[in-house]
């Protein structure tokens, strides 16, 4: 590619590039010298799971490597169990090293599902974070000051409010822009929230007598709601180790602007031939290019036929799982869901009872003290089980 093509690939999905000039010859110096440009992202494993909101942030770091460029995926095992205070508008409680090892453990089996595995670089910032002297502290937090960490709007704002803001969280952004530092990195990707801490690892690298990278931020993803961003919490995810059905369907059901969105941000797709199209087909060929980011090609492609199948001629799978009723005892819907694992919880069960999600032959059913009898259980627009007497 010429740099005008890598710039226009490099800036479609993003929201601002701090600096452009500088990326500009950051691309042509490496082009020169033949020395890939170090790429650098973080994530904190505080959850278990990596959803479509990260694949942005993922996506990007690919077309990077695509380009020849080194990607360092960094799991911040360290600053995890400070927690981020971008976005918080309290303290964010302490986690422990137990969980946050068990879930770095899990990005990093997930990410390598989108990143080549032969050019991605995966590190842990208690590498060097947790050799750090106290010495090496202070003088780290010699490059700022209290005035401009209150200057950031969620500290300001908690500030305003009287609410608490501790001293360890005032060494998150430091922390974060130190990565930078060790990793002399040449560019790092970050979420729009990210911002403050982001413009931190570039000041912290002179401060340090490094170049500055180059800061290129991400949309924030809105979940299947449409509104939110997408958070597990707030249960408008598509988890990327979810089944293809599931992906599918999920896909199948956002609205039709939140689909250009994702085709914008999500694909390389050519926009104005994906407007062209009918919004069901538009729709059907983003949800394969989404399962296919996971799966592969033929899993992608029968997970659109399957859907097609049961809700476009409104038939149920033939493949659906078998729950066989126990002899001699009653088993109400509650114990059914839970043996069946379409519900992780009684309260679960409770919730999807009371918003209509569970039918029996097409039957509503909100008594959590009912018993089934054999027939089709339904759960949500994608889930079925078949009760066997």
């Amino acid at each position: 590619m010429d740099m005008d093509q890598q710039i226009a690939g490099i800036a479609r999905g993003t929201t601002e590039i701090i600096n452009l000039d500088l990326l500009k010859s950051k691309l042509s110096r490496a082009a020169e010298t033949g020395r890939p440009l170090t790429v650098k992202a973080g994530f904190d494993p505080t959850a278990p799971d990596i959803h479509l909101g990260h694949v942005v942030l993922l996506r990007k770091l690919r077309q990077f490597q695509d380009l020849g460029h080194r990607v360092c995926f960094l799991i911040g095992d360290f600053t995890a169990q400070i927690g981020d205070p971008s976005g918080r508008d309290q303290l964010r409680p302490k986690m422990s090293p137990e969980v946050v090892a068990k879930n770095a453990q899990t990005y990093k089996q997930q990410v390598l599902k989108i990143l080549d595995p032969q050019k991605t670089e995966v590190v842990f910032n208690s590498t060097w974070l947790a050799t750090l002297t106290a010495q090496q502290v202070l003088e780290l937090s010699a490059h700022s000051t209290v005035a401009q960490m209150l200057a950031r709007a969620d500290f300001k704002k908690r500030f305003e409010e009287q609410k608490e803001i501790s001293i360890l969280e005032l060494f998150y952004p430091l922390l974060q822009g130190y990565d930078s530092v060790v990793l002399k990195a040449d560019i790092e990707c970050g979420g729009s929230d990210q911002t403050f801490n982001l413009l931190m690892g570039r000041q912290l690298q002179e401060a340090y007598g490094q170049e500055p990278q180059v800061v290129l931020m991400t949309p924030l993803l809105e979940g299947t709601d449409g509104e939110k961003k997408m958070s597990k919490s707030l249960h408008n995810y598509i988890g990327i180790d979810e089944p293809p059905d599931e992906i599918m369907g999920k896909i199948m059901s956002i609205s039709d602007d939140l689909m250009m969105r994702y085709y914008e941000i999500l694909t390389t797709e050519d926009l104005v031939a994906i407007r062209a199209m009918h919004p069901k087909e538009a729709k059907l060929k983003l949800g394969e290019i989404i399962v296919g980011m996971f799966y592969d090609e033929r899993e992608a492609r029968e997970a659109g036929v399957r859907f097609q199948k049961v809700f476009g001629q409104k038939q149920v799978p033939d493949d659906m799982p078998e729950y066989v009723l126990s002899s001699g005892n009653v088993e109400l819907i509650a114990d059914i869901l839970l043996g069946a694992g379409l519900a992780p919880s009684k309260k679960e069960v409770r919730r999807l009872l009371a918003q209509g999600a569970v039918t029996w032959n097409g039957e509503k059913i909100q008594d959590e003290n009912w018993a089934p009898q054999p027939g089709v259980l339904k759960v949500g627009k994608r889930r079925f089980l078949r009760i066997a007497p």
